[in-house]
């Protein structure tokens, strides 16, 4: 166990992600990829590696803002078009998380924890864990953060069921956006490529049927350091590399340490690889100059989101394998097949 053990050859994997890639492609009988773009690494990466797989001619990157999201991620969606020379899409989903009553849900859940919040008048919101996992072990319990009109910043614990409908309301802007790729992915012939990472795979940063619903999930093995690995060789724009990884989901600004995985990515996937290969409490502090307790909180906090989350990992489940359905009669199911003596 050592600081580098997740160095990857990026070239040679930028080239065998893009050898799946066609052959997926292949495989599904499309004839090329649709996918939401946000100005974010993740994103930039796919689209990288799509326009190297498919040619910028069949790749359409789609840009998919609302109300709530900050204009600095379509800025850097466009240039990112420009830099790899790929025509964007533009879809603002708002009118339809009108529709569906997205912000009024969700508003609903905060007034009954911030009576005085107001999102016409101003205020933001946004909700977050625990900061610092390695100090204190903490669970992971949501805090709601207003902010506002003057600046200020409120927290309040939030009750499970205000907890459930603001972040059930808040998915609706993944739902949407996944029904936006797949439309135009069913008008051209393509197929959606999803741009989740391992991070937001394993450990449950994802929706179901959102942002987690596509074809074909190029760095879903990827941990998120690597991904920045892959992206400096596939030459993504270094402002976008620097930019630190947000949600971009609630009106106020929350960072994906704040909002979920409460460390920073450099040290996060050192300790939930060593985790994941079985190396010791003992051996993984010592290889990273840590306390025990530190990396024995961070590993109880990986098992505890996986175990939370597994239900969005899971398949439907379908009486499929079980056969066929129980005739009233052992030869009742072949006597409908002949018809009438």
């Amino acid at each position: 166990m050592h600081r580098h053990i997740l160095d990857i050859d990026a070239a040679a994997e930028a080239d065998r992600i893009v050898a799946w890639l066609r052959e997926g492609m292949h495989q599904l009988h499309r004839m090329g990829a649709v996918l939401g773009i946000s100005g974010g690494i993740d994103s930039s990466v796919c689209l990288a590696l799509c326009v190297r797989a498919f040619g910028a001619e069949r790749v359409v990157p789609l840009l998919l803002p609302e109300k709530d999201s900050d204009p600095a991620s379509e800025d850097l969606a466009r240039m990112l078009v420009a830099h790899y020379g790929v025509t964007p899409l533009l879809e603002v989903i708002t009118p339809a998380l009108d529709g569906c009553a997205c912000y009024q849900r969700r508003d609903e859940a905060i007034a009954r924890v911030f009576p005085e919040y107001d999102a016409r008048a101003g205020y933001k919101a946004k909700i977050v864990l625990p900061p610092r996992l390695l100090d204190q072990g903490t669970l992971n319990v949501f805090s709601l953060a207003i902010i506002t009109p003057a600046g200020e910043e409120k927290r309040a614990r939030l009750r499970p069921a205000d907890l459930a409908q603001i972040v059930a309301a808040s998915n609706f802007k993944q739902r949407t956006r996944a029904a936006m790729l797949y439309y135009h992915a069913e008008r051209l012939n393509y197929a959606v490529v999803g741009t989740p990472n391992k991070n937001e795979h394993d450990q449950g940063f994802f929706v179901k049927y959102g942002d987690g619903g596509a074809d074909l999930m190029p760095i879903v093995h990827l941990y998120k350091t690597q991904v920045y690995q892959l992206a400096r060789h596939l030459g993504v724009p270094e402002v976008i590399q620097k930019r630190p990884p947000t949600s971009d989901t609630y009106s106020a600004p929350t960072t994906q340490e704040e909002f979920f995985f409460r460390l920073p990515f450099e040290i996060l996937d050192l300790l939930w690889f060593a985790q994941e290969q079985g190396v010791s409490v003992a051996e993984t502090a010592a290889a990273l100059g840590m306390e025990p307790d530190q990396v024995r909180r961070a590993f109880d906090d990986f098992a505890q989101k996986q175990r939370s989350t597994e239900y969005l990992r899971t398949p439907p489940l379908d009486m499929a394998s079980l056969g066929a359905p129980i005739f009233a009669t052992a030869d009742s199911g072949l006597a409908a097949l002949k018809g009438p003596p």
